[in-house]
């Protein structure tokens, strides 16, 4: 009979660390959700979800489950030179100020988290960091921590992409009449979706989301927003 462990102590620091008001800072782009709902694509709870879902496959499963994956792989190789590769290459496939927003909030998350650090690769590629030889984005910091805390991949991926639908969806709440209580059922129905998606995430990283070119090309002047604290 297969054993199952459940990593509390994992889950608890990443409740903890994904918590929007804890003040260890937030990022979130819309991903053009607002110019979606201005241009009456995105106006009810179906909507929002086919949006939502569009997110996951157009954008994560291409670019953060792919990656996080890697970063699990090379930690478990102990390969800190690739790491240190992938790191920069990431950054360098988004525009200036989203690769900002993902370094200054890496660089916060490990003010917060380093500390009794035991795994030595973790340990070496945090000091990267801070010796700035390595870039330090925010997903990079979450995923070492996530494997320094024996969190396997899944789990960390489920919760992370969670945070960031919920993030996400909020912002329609101010400009769309869709109830919170809709939002909170839509938000519900997503945990076995992204169980499924980050399951069938690409090999390959892409950078190419037709959500955020469709937003772009049909309304310049609405461009999705990034959202920092």
């Amino acid at each position: 009979m297969e054993t199952h462990i459940t990593h509390t102590k994992a889950l608890s620091r990443f409740l903890q660390l994904l918590d929007g008001a804890f003040p260890s800072g937030a990022f979130v782009h819309s991903f053009g959700l607002e110019p979606h709902i201005v241009l009456g694509h995105v106006y009810d709870k179906n909507s929002l979800k086919k949006f939502l879902e569009n997110i996951i496959k157009d954008q994560y499963q291409k670019m953060e489950f792919t990656i996080v994956k890697k970063v699990f792989s090379l930690l478990k190789e102990k390969k800190i030179s690739h790491l240190l590769k992938e790191d920069k290459k990431y950054a360098s496939m988004f525009s200036f100020e989203y690769a900002k927003a993902l370094k200054d909030l890496g660089e916060n998350y490990l003010k917060h988290i380093d500390f009794d650090i035991t795994s030595p690769i973790v340990k070496e590629y945090f000091q990267n960091v801070k010796d700035k030889k390595a870039y330090g984005n925010e997903l990079f910091i979450l995923s070492a921590y996530a494997f320094e805390l024996g969190l396997d991949v899944d789990t960390f991926l489920l919760l992370w992409c969670k945070k960031n639908l919920i993030n996400i969806a909020s912002t329609s709440l101010k400009i769309s009449k869709i109830k919170p209580s809709e939002i909170q059922q839509l938000l519900f129905s997503f945990d076995d979706i992204i169980e499924e998606e980050i399951k069938n995430s690409s090999k390959n990283l892409s950078n190419f989301n037709p959500l955020f070119e469709e937003v772009i090309f049909s309304h310049l002047n609405l461009e999705p927003k990034m959202f920092t604290t």
